[in-house]
């Protein structure tokens, strides 16, 4: 069983940063990719960003690449995403999820949520 729990959103304004964390509940972190993901009001849930299981590989959707840098502490069992620039177009609920092995495939683990406004 794999516990994901966010933290780290909040309101703030356009060209802002936001730093979300991922908090990891599991004995061999290590063994997990991770991904971002948001769902914004009334849109699907849509990806953002995943690492590889030892941080060397990351991926990121072109609505954010360049602003947003995912990253992980496998000592500590955290993923982070680093938000710069944000927009208003960034507001949504974002998400971490967890799957065991490789970082392409479907992500089976995920957390609640932790809302991040973008005021215009």
């Amino acid at each position: 069983q794999v516990q994901l729990v966010e933290s780290g959103g909040g309101l703030v304004q356009t060209g802002g940063s936001l730093r979300l964390s991922c908090a990891a509940s599991v004995r061999t972190f290590n063994n997990y990719a991770m991904a971002w993901f948001r769902q914004a009001p009334g849109k699907e849930r849509e990806f953002v960003a995943r690492i590889t299981p030892g941080g060397g590989s990351t991926y990121y959707a072109d609505s954010v690449k360049g602003r947003f840098t995912i990253s992980r502490d496998n000592a500590k069992n955290t993923v982070s995403l680093q938000m710069n620039s944000l927009k208003p177009e960034d507001t949504a609920v974002y998400y971490c999820a967890a799957r065991l092995g490789p970082y392409y495939g479907d992500y089976p683990y995920w957390g609640r949520g932790t809302q991040v406004t973008v005021s215009s």
